[in-house]
C-alpha cells in the first residue's frame, strides 16, 4: 500500500529532474549522462521549438474551450516543478475563472542529486514538497481549498509501477474531468508513464485527458518528426501570467544551482526557465 496524503489547506505537499536519458529523442549512441544536462541544452543542439513556422501554425484554443465551465481540471504532476511546467499559466487562467481544480503529485523528486551531500535524498523528500507549494504561492492559488494529493512513489521506478499508478490516478477522478498531464512521447521515464497512466485512467471514468511536453522542448532538430504537430494548440498567457510562471518556477531552488564539484550541473538551467517562460503554453489534443 503506497502511503498517500490529501492537502486541502497549504499543508506540506511537490520540476522533475531528468531521469535517464532522452529516450524517445535519442538513440543509444546518442546518450548523454543526465548530470550534462545543462550543457547540452546550452549550446550542443537547437531545439525544434525554436521552428517559427511550426509556432505560428499552432492554432490557439481558448481557456473555455479548453476546460468547459464547470468542468474540473486536475494536474497530474510526475516530480515537483512538473504541475508548473505543464501548466503555470494555465492553473491561473482557470483559477481566475472559479474552476475547480486537483493537484495530484506521484512523487517527491528525492532522487534528483545522487551523490550529493548538499541535496541528500532525506533532505530532498522534505524541500521538494515545500518549493512547489511557494511556486504555488507565487502562481496566486487559492492554497487553503486547493485539493492536493500526494502519492508517495519513488522516482525512477514509475514504468515499473504503471497498474497500481493508474489505479491511484483513477481513484481520485470522475466523469466531465479534464485531466492535463506530461506527454506519453515526452522523452523521460517518469514523465511518459505518468502520461500512460492519466490516459488510462482518464479513459476508465469518463474524463477527458490532454498532454503537455515539457523535456521535449530539447530534443534536437532531427527529432520533429516526432512531434504531433497536427495535436498541437497554443494557450497564450499575458504579460503578468507570464511574469508570475516565471516568478514561480525560481521558487524551486534545489534545481537551480548544481554540484560541479560532484559532476551535477544546474537541473533547471538558463535555457529552461527562459523556455518556460514564454507567454504561452502548448498542450497535445
Amino acid at each position: 500500500m503506497r502511503f498517500f496524503r490529501q492537502y486541502s489547506a497549504g499543508g506540506n505537499p511537490g520540476f522533475g529532474a531528468p531521469k535517464k536519458r532522452y529516450q524517445s529523442a535519442f538513440t543509444d549512441k546518442d546518450a548523454v549522462p543526465m548530470n550534462n544536462l545543462s550543457a547540452m541544452l546550452s549550446g550542443q543542439h537547437p531545439q525544434i521549438w525554436n521552428s517559427a513556422r511550426h509556432l505560428d501554425n499552432i492554432p490557439i484554443v481558448n481557456t473555455q474551450h479548453l476546460v468547459p465551465p464547470g468542468a474540473r481540471a486536475v494536474i497530474v504532476a510526475a516530480h515537483p516543478g512538473d504541475e508548473v511546467g505543464i501548466a503555470g499559466g494555465l492553473l491561473q487562467l482557470l483559477c481566475a475563472l472559479d474552476h475547480p481544480l486537483q493537484l495530484l503529485s506521484i512523487t517527491n523528486g528525492a532522487a534528483s542529486h545522487p551523490g550529493s551531500n548538499q541535496w541528500s535524498e532525506e533532505r530532498l523528500r522534505v524541500f521538494r514538497p515545500q518549493e512547489s507549494v511557494e511556486a504555488l504561492r507565487r502562481l496566486g492559488l487559492p492554497m487553503h481549498s486547493l485539493k492536493w494529493v500526494r502519492a508517495g512513489f519513488a522516482d525512477q521506478t514509475l514504468a515499473e509501477r504503471e497498474q497500481p499508478l493508474t489505479q491511484f490516478i483513477a481513484r481520485y477522478l470522475k466523469a466531465g474531468d479534464v485531466v492535463f498531464s506530461t506527454w506519453r512521447e515526452d522523452g523521460n521515464d517518469d514523465h511518459d508513464a505518468v502520461g500512460r497512466c492519466s490516459a488510462k485512467a482518464a479513459l476508465m471514468v469518463g474524463a477527458t485527458f490532454i498532454e503537455v511536453p515539457i523535456w521535449a522542448w530539447h530534443w534536437p532538430v532531427r527529432e520533429q518528426g516526432k512531434i504531433p504537430w497536427h495535436r498541437a494548440h497554443k494557450v497564450r498567457l499575458d504579460t503578468w501570467t507570464t511574469a508570475r510562471k516565471r516568478h514561480a518556477m525560481h521558487a524551486y531552488a534545489s534545481q537551480l544551482d548544481g554540484e560541479p564539484e560532484i559532476g551535477i550541473a544546474p537541473l533547471l538551467p538558463r535555457v529552461i526557465l527562459d523556455r518556460m517562460g514564454q507567454p504561452y503554453e502548448i498542450v497535445f489534443m
